[in-house]
């Protein structure tokens, strides 16, 4: 009997209390949007084919689903990482066509589910190949060992949360006792507000929106997320997984001209303090009659500005955790991690945001190139 045809794994109950993340606002906080409606049954939402040239999860579904499960686990050391991946990738295809007995019957809608490996298994491969340096250290980190780093991200998103634990515990069993599980995180995002005609992005608990500037375009995405090479790794992309802890009570504490200082932009409205439409460009240049920034020099806007630090866009995305505490799930995708690191290490000199975080994970992957059904996952990379 294959594994598919067994019984599920006691795993698909492991963590399903934590499956759904809340995304409450800070309290007090405007909310442009309006109520949304009851969410869309699974069964009625558009399937997201596993195949071509990138893996789903990334630019596709858009805009992404509100729930993400990420789980960060270790291969063994005599474990052989392309029979693995390629066995990852058939159950993905299985799982997401809903020709699998693991989803227990759930319809599997727009569920995705996105590879990643870690810098060791790079290194292993290839040491030149984008992916294989770690990350460096930061501060305002409290990380545990087991919390930093990881050989294998699997990211599993859907508007369906019931879905993440069961997919979750699906892909646990195909993998056995050939990974171990170091930590998984779920979130939530919330609803989704018009940026500009092609442009949406969700409000975080801090109750500003998130996401507004990036790569939006094909063209973009070709310039700023994809790896045009070696051939190894091309049609892939570098992600950075970031959880952070929120000191909700002393944001929450400040006045709402406070808060839109920390990030530079109008809470209700998301337009720069510079002004303009919410999608405008900061104009970091803008000052007040008495010679005052509007933007201040200490806002995440301008201290996190690409053309400031000299780097790249990343794909962001963030989502609103309350397990153990408040707070997010931040992950970025890039082509070149210093579009990552020069940036954090830009904000950590100055960044009025990073007072009321404290980030406690963290670790990049090289998210593999897209797969079929005559191309295994990972097959460029580990023959």
């Amino acid at each position: 009997m294959s594994r598919a045809e067994s019984h599920p794994s006691r795993r698909a109950f492991i963590g399903a209390a934590g499956a759904v993340a809340a995304t409450g606002l800070a309290a007090g906080c405007e909310s442009p949007a309006p109520q949304p409606g009851p969410p869309p049954s699974a069964a009625s939402m558009t399937r997201v084919s596993p195949v071509g040239r990138y893996q789903a999860g990334i630019t596709l579904p858009q805009p992404a689903q509100p729930n993400l499960l990420a789980l960060v686990a270790d291969l063994g050391d005599a474990v052989a990482a392309g029979p693995l991946l390629a066995e990852l990738g058939q159950a993905i295809h299985t799982l997401t066509a809903g020709n699998d007995p693991r989803l227990l019957g759930l319809p599997p809608g727009d569920l995705t589910v996105t590879i990643g490996v870690g810098a060791r298994l790079v290194r292993m491969s290839d040491p030149a190949l984008p992916g294989a340096a770690d990350l460096p250290q930061f501060s305002r980190e409290r990380i545990a060992p087991q919390a930093r780093g990881g050989d294998l991200l699997i990211q599993i998103c859907a508007s369906d949360a019931l879905l993440l634990p069961v997919t979750a515990a699906a892909l646990l069993d195909q993998a056995g006792d050939r990974i171990r599980e170091r930590w998984r995180q779920s979130g939530r995002r919330g609803p989704n507000i018009p940026v500009d005609k092609d442009i949406s992005a969700p409000q975080n608990l801090l109750g500003f929106i998130d996401g507004i500037v990036g790569p939006h375009t094909t063209a973009e995405h070709q310039r700023h997320l994809w790896l045009a090479g070696p051939a190894p790794v091309a049609g892939g992309t570098l992600a950075v997984l970031r959880r952070m802890e929120l000191d909700l009570p002393r944001f929450a504490a400040l006045s709402v001209a406070d808060q839109e200082a920390v990030f530079g932009r109008h809470r209700a409205t998301a337009v720069p303090l510079s002004g303009g439409t919410m999608a405008s460009a900061p104009n970091l240049g803008a000052k007040t009659p008495d010679g005052r920034y509007l933007i201040p020099a200490d806002a995440h806007v301008r201290r996190a500005n690409p053309n400031v630090v000299g780097v790249g866009l990343m794909l962001r995305r963030s989502y609103s955790t309350d397990e153990p505490t408040p707070g997010l799930l931040f992950i970025s995708f890039q082509n070149d991690i210093r579009t990552f690191t020069n940036t954090l290490a830009h904000m950590d000199d100055s960044d009025a945001l990073l007072r009321f975080t404290t980030t406690t994970a963290s670790a990049t992957f090289l998210i593999l190139p897209g797969f079929d059904q005559q191309h295994p996952l990972g097959a460029r990379m580990f023959h």
